[in-house]
């Protein structure tokens, strides 16, 4: 283990930035938290992209930016030490499965119950100025707050939260609680009675999705376990396990079934918008129709997922066909794989 540390620089409010904290603190990894950002810290004012969580190690001048590479990245750094990375290839794959899924889809429940509701928008912009800029006050912080807001909300459709959109994305967060809620807790995670990457990205998501006014209500009626959770995962430093695969079994295959009827879609329908040079995409969801604009980022992220999948052994692959294959998975990778 290191003993200079890391310097993370990041965003309370951002689902990223807590999920890489979260990493940091679970694998006992020293490092300084600091809040802020490109546009308030001249230490990182020239860093691209302008994205938080960003990463340096003590050894190293440069800054690192995105939560999954990094996360790969410290694993890479720091073999064997509290990995969040199942040791069995095929559970390593359904990892990054559920992890690409929660950065990527359950990321719109994060976004839609933000910033829908007039209240908990209200709310979450006072918030976020609050935390960005300690230093506003008074007409200060209520001008930026206002910008903030209204600036988040222009991006609503953007992202695929509108009106339309909003029965699908709700039904999918109360589908996300009653999977979770029953089976989570201080011990048991996704893989074992120890954190995944899979966790930790459910868990940024849900740490905003169990502090806005709007969902955190939805989380307690529904699932106050999940709550716990996340509070658990916060700092998860003094939690000690193992890989047991069949811990959550059912869990997984419902996560797994989320994946191949509502994300998986949305990624052809992305890939298909972005090659045919549309503006925007349409995904047929459970039998709904979701629209947003294409993004470039999904569509890396889709290949990252074929290229594990085609890096899989042969033997891994049909150890996941049973699961892949009830939740409607399978042919999506072989149909994609073939394109």
């Amino acid at each position: 283990m290191t003993l200079e540390p890391y310097r993370l620089i990041g965003a309370n409010p951002s689902p990223y930035s807590r999920k890489l904290r979260a990493i940091l603190r679970y694998r006992r990894l020293p490092h300084l938290w600091k809040v802020g950002s490109a546009d308030t810290l001249p230490e990182v004012a020239h860093v691209r992209p302008k994205l938080v969580p960003m990463l340096r190690a003590p050894e190293e001048s440069e800054w690192r930016v995105d939560s999954t590479p990094l996360a790969y990245w410290l694993e890479e750094r720091h073999p064997g030490e509290r990995s969040i990375i199942p040791d069995d290839p095929a559970q390593a794959f359904l990892c990054h499965l559920i992890e690409d899924f929660a950065d990527e889809w359950v990321s719109k429940q994060m976004f839609h119950y933000r910033w829908f509701e007039d209240a908990t928008a209200l709310w979450a912009a006072q918030w976020i100025v609050r935390d960005s800029l300690p230093k506003a006050h008074g007409p200060a912080l209520t001008q930026a707050a206002k910008f903030f807001h209204d600036r988040q909300r222009s991006r609503m459709a953007m992202v695929g939260c509108t009106p339309a959109n909003a029965p699908l994305i709700e039904a999918s967060y109360q589908r996300l609680l009653d999977l979770l809620g029953p089976a989570v807790s201080a011990s048991r995670f996704l893989f074992g009675s120890r954190p995944s990457l899979a966790d930790f990205a459910l868990y940024g998501q849900l740490a905003q999705l169990s502090l806005d006014p709007w969902p955190q209500r939805v989380c307690r009626e529904r699932a106050p376990a999940v709550e716990a959770w996340v509070i658990t995962l916060d700092d998860a430093a003094g939690i000690d396990g193992e890989w047991k695969p069949e811990l959550l079994a059912s869990t997984r295959a419902g996560l797994l079934e989320m994946i191949g009827a509502e994300y998986l879609p949305f990624l052809s329908a992305n890939q298909q918008a972005l090659a045919a040079g549309r503006s925007e995409l349409v995904a047929n969801i459970r039998g709904q129709e979701f629209r947003q604009a294409p993004f470039g980022y999904q569509e890396k992220c889709r290949a990252e997922l074929l290229r594990r999948w085609a890096l899989l052994p042969a033997e891994s692959r049909q150890a996941l066909r049973p699961v892949l294959e009830a939740a409607a998975c399978v042919d999506w990778f072989e149909r994609q794989s073939e394109g």
